[in-house]
């Protein structure tokens, strides 16, 4: 019977032996594979479910397979380098390829691979990035609570509030209220925090006391009021729903700076401010999730400086290690890491402050602040992506344009003037442009009927205009099919 072997192609690194091979694909760590894709799609379609998929329907079509990743490019499987303008997931913030943070890895792994922090115990690690993050922070956010991902740090966000009042004397004080379209995670805490109704009907969310208000999104939902009006008009929700809810029941509101997986959406600028006031007012704690919008995305070291936001706890995530490590936490100010320290907290993650996650999270911020790659995106490269963004405006299916910093978003629509959906199931367009900016070797994102994007911080001027000319090849086919297909 004639058998094959896998082929491996051995990259030799100083002091390293060639890897192993196994026929189950063993020893692969440490090399790249000729594998053909239809091969590794197969493989993947039999034992890989991901997340937010239909997986019989992928596995049938086949994943798009990563091989390697440089600088604002992704390269798949099969020879295509696309321009990356959604940074991952969000957060690749400085870029692919920086072997710094490979560097930092390895080195802490030879040194202390793992401790946990549960019984009284700490590490380097962490101690430097706390301090690092406690500088970086706004007004008196001086604590930080770890966890592995934005979802987790927000189910800590729950447990923090309702124990900081119950540790105040009102264990009444229990309810968080959100927005519509809002996203947190997708744990049973985050995912309920979240207002995204088609994650709510799965699985039994959202968990009790999560109250969710209207978001404030004008293009979708402002109706005849102006931009300012809508903005005062939906920050009055929050009063209306704690006097509903009653004062003494409401713990703490939260919100992103600006709604990231909600398809870009940028508040009025009377919204925040009204915000602030009620939670002022009311005696609720205000939690801004930064997981998107921290860590340079909106041209400021966080959102909640850009819109001029106090918060009481605000989530990390994503950029604070731009996606080399799972790490993420939630920033505490000094008056409710007082009262939370009253008492033994007893909640925590295995990862919790991991020392691998804390050193390249900490060699990321590093980069970040000693390359001035958050001050360039603030005065050079977030002015010109805006410049550039905005003329798609003028585009016959585009209704409105929007960027802030390093976020943007385009508006779909058959009808500028009207703000009209197209024909249809709602969504479907999106879904056709995404695709068509796949052809065109573009990664952007599809929110509905919305565009997005948010590319690397350190994008360069000439990828931020082929990142237009991909953009604009996508819309024009994207208009053509629908004016085809009877959608307009």
């Amino acid at each position: 019977m004639l058998t094959t072997k896998k082929v491996f192609i051995w990259l030799p690194k100083l002091n390293s032996q060639p890897p192993k091979q196994s026929g189950a694909g063993g020893g692969m760590n440490n090399a790249k594979n000729m594998f053909p894709t239809e091969e590794l799609q197969r493989r993947n379609a039999a034992h890989h479910v991901q997340p937010f998929s239909a997986n019989t329907e992928l596995g049938k079509k086949g994943a798009r397979v990563i091989s390697n990743a440089e600088g604002v490019f992704i390269t798949d499987t099969d020879g295509n380098q696309l321009l990356d303008a959604m940074a991952g997931l969000w957060c690749v913030n400085i870029g692919y390829g920086r072997k710094e943070l490979a560097d930092v890895a390895a080195r802490q792994m030879s040194e202390l691979p793992y401790y946990n922090t549960f019984f009284r115990t700490t590490h380097l690690p962490v101690i430097e990035l706390s301090e690092r993050l406690a500088r970086l922070a706004p007004d008196d956010l001086n604590h930080v609570f770890y966890g592995s991902s934005g979802s987790e740090a927000n189910d800590t966000n729950i447990r923090l509030v309702r124990q900081y009042w119950a540790l105040k004397g009102k264990p009444s004080k229990q309810v968080i209220i959100s927005r519509r379209n809002a996203y947190h995670g997708s744990t049973m805490g985050g995912a309920s925090l979240g207002g995204m109704t088609y994650m709510h009907s799965q699985g039994g969310l959202p968990i009790p006391d999560i109250h969710h208000i209207e978001q404030p999104d004008w293009w979708s939902c402002g109706g005849a009021q102006t931009p300012e009006e809508f903005g005062k008009s939906t920050a009055k929700k929050l009063e209306d729903a704690i006097d509903f809810l009653g004062e003494n029941r409401v713990a703490a509101f939260i919100a992103e700076p600006i709604q990231g997986a909600g398809g870009v959406i940028v508040p009025p600028a009377t919204y925040w401010p009204e915000i602030q006031r009620i939670c002022d007012d009311h005696e609720i704690l205000m939690i801004v999730d930064e997981v998107i919008c921290g860590f340079g995305r909106t041209g400021n070291w966080f959102g909640s400086q850009t819109l001029d936001i106090r918060p009481d706890i605000m989530t990390i995530a994503k950029g604070l290690s731009s996606g080399y490590q799972p790490i993420a936490g939630s920033f505490i100010s000094d008056a409710v890491a007082d009262v939370i320290g009253m008492d033994e907290f007893n909640h925590g993650y295995t990862y919790s402050s991991h020392p691998v996650a804390a050193a390249v999270a900490n060699e990321n911020v590093r980069i970040l602040e000693e390359e001035g790659i958050v001050e360039n995106v603030r005065k050079t490269i977030a002015p010109y992506l805006k410049d550039k963004w905005l003329t798609l405006a003028d585009h016959p299916m585009v209704g409105e344009a929007k960027v802030v910093g390093m976020m943007g978003s385009v508006a779909l629509t058959p009808n500028k003037d009207t703000r009209a959906p197209f024909k249809g199931e709602a969504g479907k367009v999106g879904l056709i442009c995404r695709e068509h900016c796949f052809e065109a070797n573009l990664i952007m994102r599809a929110v509905g009927d919305r565009m997005v994007i948010s590319p690397p911080l350190i994008i360069s001027e000439e990828e931020i205009d082929l990142l237009l000319e991909r953009a604009s090849i996508a819309l024009d086919k994207t208009f053509a099919y629908v004016k085809l297909h009877g959608l307009m």
